[in-house]
């Protein structure tokens, strides 16, 4: 049946990577999007043929930890610290890929109250605050619920940038990936290293904005080494070559030398770093301390990976 479905997908054709997406005047330079902003400096380096110099840091932040009234000041303070492009999470009560430390902080927002629709409100508040893109990830179980279309036009009206569905199967995936594309964002599947390289360059094409390559196997969470660049790489380079767009590589990425590696060793384009970001907001909730300041000082440190 995934065969058959597959053989009738209408395939997206390949871009150029200087190729932007013209959807009106959403973000610093009209034609462009926030997310193509991040990009600015990374696409230019690769259309002249040499590896860009500085990549892109995109966090991830749970929407309600500590609170829905604290993202503002979050989100402020993480694009001071170095921040292109901010991942948000809606909180689900079963997310299949993360591991405990994102699933427990989602557990505690969704024991707080935090709904997809308190959670846009909130990202709506902060949005004149901050030139970055912001992206939210959500479950297409949530997004299915609500409606896909009325979703969309949602986090469109939040003034978000992007969807990442990071169980969205391929098969089903243009359900999610045309409303938000309709409602002027980008959408953003995940490639896993276990997707064989037709099914891989298949995703990436189906992406806009930058496509997300899962650097490790398994669930999120913080790991010791760096991920093995040398595969990685390769598989960056399909993705990157199938799509024409940025590729953020995440899972398993918590110190600046793992976004040292992965911009430089594995080529990527953005290093993305949820798990370790998130328990260091916990810990700083434990101790009485505001988000902004437990995540702006992470993602400091982490920002010293870029160069």
């Amino acid at each position: 049946m995934a065969r058959h479905a597959r053989q009738h997908h209408r395939r997206r054709p390949r871009r150029c990577a200087a190729e932007v997406h013209r959807r009106g005047p959403r973000g610093g330079r009209e034609g462009l999007t926030r997310i193509d902003d991040a990009f600015t400096d990374v696409r230019a380096a690769r259309a002249a043929g040499r590896a860009p110099s500085r990549g892109v840091l995109a966090p991830f932040v749970v929407a309600g930890r500590p609170s829905l009234a604290a993202l503002p000041d979050m989100l402020v303070a993480m694009e001071r610290a170095g921040a292109g492009i901010v991942e948000i999470g809606i909180p689900f009560s079963d997310p299949i890929a993360d591991g405990p430390v994102i699933a427990g902080a989602m557990h505690k927002a969704l024991l707080d109250g935090v709904t997809p629709h308190t959670a846009l409100e909130a990202i709506g508040a902060a949005r004149d605050r901050v030139k970055m893109g912001l992206v939210a990830m959500v479950s297409v179980s949530i997004v299915q619920r609500l409606g896909a279309a009325a979703f969309c036009r949602e986090c469109a009206a939040a003034g978000l940038d992007g969807v990442i569905f990071p169980d969205a199967p391929l098969e089903e995936a243009p359900r999610f990936t045309e409303p938000a594309r309709e409602a002027g964002l980008d959408a953003v599947l995940l490639v896993a290293p276990s997707s064989p390289p037709e099914r891989a360059a298949e995703i990436a094409s189906m992406c806009s904005g930058f496509v997300y390559m899962l650097a490790r196997a398994g669930l999120t969470g913080e790991r010791e080494g760096a991920p093995d660049a040398a595969a990685l790489r390769e598989r960056v380079h399909a993705a990157r070559a199938a799509s024409g767009l940025p590729v953020a590589c995440g899972f398993g990425i918590s110190r600046p030398e793992h976004v040292r590696a992965i911009l430089r060793q594995a080529d990527a384009d953005a290093a993305i770093v949820g798990s370790a970001l998130v328990r260091r907001i916990e810990d700083g909730i434990g101790r009485g301390e505001d988000g902004a300041h437990a995540a702006s000082a992470f993602v400091a440190e982490l920002a010293a990976g870029l160069d």
